[in-house]
């Protein structure tokens, strides 16, 4: 498999598993960012995932205006809003295709 396709498979992965977890709880509570917040630190364990995953969405966002900049990755503005909407699970694979189709635009070396 191709990485650009496997780099596919995992933005559909990367939104189908965290949203089979968050919609349920969508359904039941609402878009109560009060009680997510809450919930997400609840104890230590909630809280170590939610600022490790503020992390990697702070260092992806970096990485991928640096590196899409230095590439020539186009609509790097979507990595942004993916991220914001469902997370770096999604946010990753997507630059990760936007950076292969990059390269694929590029003559090779001599």
């Amino acid at each position: 498999m191709k990485p650009k396709t496997l780099y596919l498979v995992l933005c559909l992965a990367g939104v189908l598993v965290p949203y089979w977890q968050f919609l349920p709880w969508v359904f039941q509570h609402g878009l109560n960012l009060g009680l997510f917040v809450r919930e997400l630190f609840a104890n230590g364990i909630g809280a170590f995932f939610g600022m490790d995953v503020v992390v990697s969405a702070v260092a992806l966002i970096v990485f991928s205006r640096i590196e899409g900049a230095r590439v020539g990755v186009r609509r790097r503005w979507l990595v942004v809003l993916a991220i914001l909407t469902v997370g770096v699970s999604l946010g990753l694979p997507l630059f990760l295709y936007l950076r292969e189709l990059a390269l694929e635009r590029k003559p090779e070396a001599a």
